[in-house]
């Protein structure tokens, strides 16, 4: 078994940027503090996240897939 990096790290900013889009939206808006920019950032994170989670799977899809020897004949 191999362990990447990159999928525990996706995982977690996936986790914690839906958490931030969560309180974003359903937070009471307290004055002098805009809740756009936790959704802002909760997206960002969460995009953040998804592209390390597909990185992985697909650092993981090449690294199972059959190699092709180039040996002259």
């Amino acid at each position: 078994m191999h362990l990447d990096i990159r999928r525990l790290i996706g995982g977690m900013f996936v986790l914690i940027g839906l958490l931030l889009v969560g309180y974003g939206s359903l937070a009471v808006p307290v004055p002098g503090r805009p809740l756009w920019i936790d959704v802002a950032w909760g997206g960002v994170m969460t995009v953040f996240g998804t592209l390390m989670l597909g990185i992985s799977i697909r650092a993981a899809r090449l690294r199972r897939a059959p190699t092709v020897d180039k040996a002259p004949r």
